[in-house]
Formats: structure tokens, sequence, C-alpha cells
């Protein structure tokens, strides 16, 4: 099931996302889990946020302005479709998205490509908390 997040959802979120974090070899660990759940709270007073219930939290996508902000699944959720939806529902109605991604992070960087986003511009990281290189991705799509 995929509801609007509530702020109750903060916690789980941020586990999830510093789930994600603290797999992912490559990623600076810059955060402590506090900060990960104000990150969280702030992407529910501020943005668009639904969440995937498993029956717990496993996922949620967050965005603003044509913009994807946050993508993330528990390891327990990948590979069912559930990103699809959820990136779905921020599509829907938006006749254009973008999203930021790191260029090591391959296997979501294939995600979004079958999904129609294609790159837009490269940077060397200089512009970011971890400091490593990211993409830019854009989506155009129908008004549904």
């Amino acid at each position: 099931m995929i509801d609007p997040a509530t702020p109750g959802d903060a916690a789980a979120m941020a586990q999830v996302l510093g789930g994600w974090v603290r797999q992912t070899p490559w990623m600076p660990k810059l955060h402590l889990p506090v900060e990960d759940v104000w990150f969280c709270t702030s992407l529910i007073d501020t943005c668009a946020v639904r969440v995937l219930r498993l029956p717990d939290v496993a996922g949620f996508v967050a965005w603003r302005d044509q913009q994807v902000l946050a993508l993330y699944l528990a390891p327990a959720a990948r590979g069912f479709g559930h990103g699809k939806a959820l990136l779905d529902l921020a599509k829907s109605g938006q006749q254009h998205l973008e999203l930021w991604t790191f260029q090591a992070n391959t296997r979501a960087i294939a995600f979004y490509q079958r999904e129609g986003f294609a790159e837009v511009f490269r940077t060397d990281g200089s512009g970011n908390n971890e400091k490593l290189p990211d993409l830019q991705l854009g989506w155009t799509g129908l008004i549904r």
C-alpha cells in the first residue's frame, strides 16, 4: 500500500534512508540517525511524500516543483516494481521531472533510464556535501 507520509513516518523513512547509506560502500557516512530523521521530517513538511507500507514503511518518494528529491527502498522491497510505482506517483500530472543521483549509483541510473529519464548534466561532485560526482536526469512526459 502507498500512502501520503505523515510526521509519524519520519523515523521509519530515516531507517530506510540510513540503511541505504550504511549498505553502500562508496557512500560517505556523513549524518547521524537523528539528522536523517530531521531530513525526512523536513521532506514531509515541504514536499509531496508517499510511503510504501509492507506493512511497515519499506520505501518512500518525495518531490516538489518538478524535482524528485528522494526515492529510497529497503532491500526487501527492491525488485518488485515498488520503485516504479512510487516514481509513477511523482510523474502523475507532471510534464517534466528532474532528479540527481550519484554517478556511482549505477543501479539507480539504470532504473531511471528504464523509466524514461535521460542525462541532463554531470558534475565532479564539488557542489554536493558528499563530494561525489553526480548526474542530473530529466524526464518529459504527457500530463496524465
